[in-house]
């Protein structure tokens, strides 16, 4: 239900931005009767049965763009993301680093453009109730861990936040809560994204996730006494230096969310907690 709001929260596709969503559609023949761009950022969820051509592309012939090209400038959903086959996670891997598919095929090779948000979600292990005490649990050790080790670990690097979800307890599940609509969140979305392009459109940039490394340690260079936390854990083995670069992006975008000029160090710790959360 998360995942599937998370579209709602993000603004409207810019015309550069709507003309290649509506063309990669095109070109896959989701939409056959397409008369006007594609102003929404996409949603896809795919079926953990998917095949890799499924999601990366493929087919004969020209290879047609699959779900992670046509999420792009939007979200790709893997809903039981371990019950996926392996190849078909690692295979995200390229795309969430350059923005790009390229595929090839004998027929030819084709790049699309892969920019997406990858939401993964999964249950605490096979049979799902190791949540809380996990007392009703019948998962082994092992089993557990051969369900999470189809998720490999470079695959992980590149997911920003990760979080444990606790079950809902009985007294949250009755209780009538006023929370912020879809709207509220997404003005503040939309006055963030502004933030950003403010900052980076004189580099041709549009968001925080498309900051190169050398750009967060060199014109965006924080003070040592911001980054020293994220220093620490770069010399102790507990980030890479991609996850290190990573931290950085989300420390800005929570910047952004509050209206600063810059991350300060209780952004650097937050995000660095968001990336760790699940492991804690």
């Amino acid at each position: 239900m998360l995942a599937e709001r998370l579209p709602g929260l993000l603004p409207d596709l810019g015309d550069k931005a709507a003309m290649e969503v509506t063309a990669i559609h095109s070109l896959a023949a989701v939409r056959s009767s397409l008369t006007t761009l594609i102003r929404r950022p996409p949603f896809e969820n795919p079926h953990h049965s998917a095949t890799a051509a499924a999601i990366i592309g493929g087919g004969s012939g020209l290879p047609r763009p699959g779900a992670a090209s046509r999420a792009h400038r939007g979200v790709l959903f893997l809903d039981e993301a371990p019950e996926y086959e392996r190849r078909v996670l690692d295979a995200l891997r390229q795309p969430l680093e350059s923005g790009e598919l390229v595929i090839h095929r004998s027929a030819g090779t084709a790049a699309y453009p892969a920019r997406f948000q990858l939401v993964l979600a999964a249950n605490p292990c096979p049979c799902g109730k190791a949540s809380g005490k996990g007392v009703e649990c019948t998962c082994t050790p092992l089993m557990r861990r051969r369900y999470f080790a189809r998720m490999s670990g470079p695959l992980l690097d590149r997911v920003d936040i990760q979080l444990q979800v606790q079950r809902v307890s009985l007294a949250d599940f009755g209780q009538a809560q006023m929370e912020e609509d879809t709207g509220a969140v997404a003005a503040r979305v939309q006055a963030a994204r502004r933030r950003q392009y403010d900052r980076l459109g004189y580099l041709g940039l549009d968001a925080n996730s498309q900051v190169p490394g050398r750009i967060l340690r060199g014109e965006l260079k924080l003070h040592p006494r911001t980054t020293h936390i994220l220093d620490t854990a770069l010399e102790r083995g507990i980030l890479t230096a991609r996850g290190y670069d990573r931290v950085l992006r989300l420390a800005w975008t929570l910047a952004d969310l509050e209206h600063s000029e810059a991350p300060d160090a209780d952004h650097i710790g937050q995000a660095l907690g968001l990336r760790q959360a699940a492991a804690a």
